[in-house]
């Protein structure tokens, strides 16, 4: 049965890279926001060309038509075993759109991972951070550094950096993060649903903490038929003792008119 699981985390807490791991482990279609907008709106959806007409103002999209995309999703065949969501739902208003589409669909969010990471390291790991322009590979240069400093293993080319991955971007984006998406740890908390893991150790034992977890999960649907009361054992016995009283009651004010008439 399908797993619909959700990654938790700080940029640079590193769900991407467990993203990837849920996939080889469990077969779970990754999916972020970002993927799905870049889709649609490349291949000029419906719903792709109502997101840029919004990107293009300027303006937020709204979360119906972001929870469309997500939906549309999930009914792919790459998604028969299930989802590992990335980077969204972002706000709690998102998180109950979206329990409120699943509910529809009878299915239902199965645990939400939180991987926990300082600001101070993420700063830390996220600065570090180069790319490959060519080819999209990322280093590291604390833990995952090239062979030759400054060129790329696969090419040789001269890695970049990324606005986003300058320090002042990067305490910007965490401040965003804390503000909007950090509140969804309470809401999924509050659910009985999150589940948290230490995101500053080896990535090995991240894996296999994260693994564990999922392996422990129960998948299934949505069953919201509501439930019989439970019979309360007083009141039965107080409806069945009333029930001998009247009878009784009955039964001498019959005998009481019988023995008058005789």
């Amino acid at each position: 049965m399908s797993k619909y699981l959700i990654l938790l985390g700080a940029p640079g807490a590193g769900k991407g890279t467990q993203a990837e791991i849920l996939f080889k482990e469990f077969g779970l279609a990754h999916i972020s926001s970002g993927d799905l907008f870049r889709e649609n709106i490349s291949k000029q959806t419906p719903l792709g060309t109502l997101a840029k007409s919004y990107m293009d103002k300027g303006e937020l999209v709204p979360d119906d038509v972001t929870i469309q995309m997500v939906m549309e999703r999930i009914t792919r065949p790459d998604c028969a075993k299930g989802v590992v969501f990335d980077g969204f739902p972002r706000t709690v208003t998102q998180a109950q759109a979206l329990k409120a589409a699943f509910g529809k669909k009878r299915k239902k969010i199965d645990g939400v991972l939180l991987v926990a990471v300082r600001d101070e390291l993420l700063v830390e790991r996220l600065t570090a951070r180069w790319i490959c322009p060519l080819c999209g590979s990322v280093y590291n240069v604390l833990s995952n550094p090239p062979k030759t400093a400054g060129k790329c293993d696969k090419d040789e080319a001269a890695l970049g950096q990324r606005d986003d991955d300058k320090p002042e971007t990067v305490k910007r984006r965490l401040n965003v993060y804390h503000t909007q998406t950090a509140p969804l740890i309470d809401f999924y908390r509050a659910a009985k649903l999150l589940h948290q893991v230490d995101g500053e150790q080896k990535i090995e034992n991240v894996q296999q903490a994260i693994v564990k977890i999922v392996k422990s999960l129960r998948p299934g649907v949505r069953r919201d038929r509501p439930q019989k009361p439970k019979r309360n054992r007083d009141n039965a016995r107080s409806r069945t003792n009333r029930g001998r009283s009247t009878r009784s009651a009955k039964a001498k004010s019959s005998t009481g008119r019988n023995n008058r008439r005789a």
